[in-house]
């Protein structure tokens, strides 16, 4: 930002920003620092006048619309779905009249209805909003407790008889590659271009956009984008097929509950069989850092939480040992 003197002695400085050019004139030089806050202040007051009649409804669209190019299609959804879930009342509030109190109230009429994770994430998008349209409130929003979930594990034998009834059907594939730890959306993704030998490369996903269509982006993460290896005789079958999976990605789930209904097991989505993979690779032995690596896993935290049961059973054993020889030492 370059100070400028004019004739009369005083001092100009202009910025352009969104297209417009804003100028401030000071009676005397001021010092950069001096010169960028009076600046940022002015702009401040601008957007502030511009906000003025904005309601939260239309702040919440703004920043859904400033964040399209940015965030997963996914995400998008997301917000779409929290904004039209939230009260007509607290849509019409003037963004800038908003009150840590009418959020207070908006969660907790939510929380009568909806699960604590669910609430979390609509008060993450207020507050993401407010943040933006209305920088100066404090929130100190009272969120329902978490709720401790165990992630379920299909058992070794319940896999078993489910890969064995889907053999030599188009969801074989699909179904044996969520066991490898991928996920639904990049296994729809893959293409014969994907698989070099028994390696197979993870590089994009297959998503349902903010206006219903699928579409193929970037991996979830850029832990996601790997290589994972499969067995030979597997990677041979796709290509023998010439494909991966052509149909809709819900019909995987749909056949998947087929199958578990014929075969009397409990119901449980095709993300578990990444569960059990993750628990699997745990219970034979395989160090975190690879585990993470082969699931596309950014932190082990997601990661240690599906697999803690199985650490839990090994642990046991450990003590149980432990304690049997203690007994030798102490009653033989």
């Amino acid at each position: 930002m370059k100070i400028e003197k004019l004739p009369s002695g005083s001092y100009r400085i202009r910025k352009m920003y969104k297209g417009e050019t804003y100028t401030i004139v000071f009676d005397h030089k001021p010092t950069q620092k001096e010169a960028m806050q009076a600046m940022a202040a002015e702009l401040d007051k601008i957007q502030h006048k511009k906000d003025e009649g904005l309601s939260f409804k239309s702040a919440g669209e703004k920043y859904i619309d400033s964040k399209k190019n940015v965030l997963s299609p996914s995400t998008i959804r997301g917000y779409i779905t929290i904004l039209q879930q939230t009260s007509e009342s607290f849509l019409r509030i003037n963004v800038l009249d908003i009150t840590a109190l009418d959020v207070q109230t908006e969660i907790n009429q939510l929380a009568q209805k909806c699960s604590p994770k669910t609430v979390r994430n609509h008060h993450g998008f207020i507050s993401a909003v407010l943040g933006i349209f209305n920088p100066n409130l404090k929130l100190c929003t009272t969120l329902p407790q978490k709720v401790k979930n165990e992630p379920y594990i299909p058992s070794d034998d319940d896999v078993r008889r489910i890969l064995d009834y889907i053999k030599g059907t188009e969801y074989e594939i699909p179904i044996v590659l969520a066991c490898y730890g991928l996920r639904r959306s990049e296994i729809c993704a893959l293409t014969l271009d994907d698989i070099d030998g028994d390696v197979v490369s993870i590089n994009k996903a297959k998503v349902l956009g903010d206006a219903n269509e699928w579409k193929l982006k970037t991996t979830k993460t850029t832990a996601s984008t790997r290589d994972v290896i499969i067995p030979l005789e597997i990677a041979d079958k796709i290509r023998d097929q010439g494909y991966i999976f052509k149909g809709h990605p819900g019909k995987i789930t749909e056949y998947l509950h087929r199958a578990q209904d014929h075969l009397g097991i409990p119901q449980f989505s095709l993300h578990k069989l990444r569960h059990y993979f993750a628990s699997k690779m745990s219970a034979l032995g395989v160090p975190d850092a690879d585990i993470m690596r082969a699931g596309g896993w950014e932190t082990d935290y997601v990661m240690k939480g599906v697999y803690r049961h199985a650490m839990e059973d090994k642990n046991k054993a450990a003590q149980r040992d432990a304690a049997r020889k203690l007994g030798n030492t102490l009653f033989s």
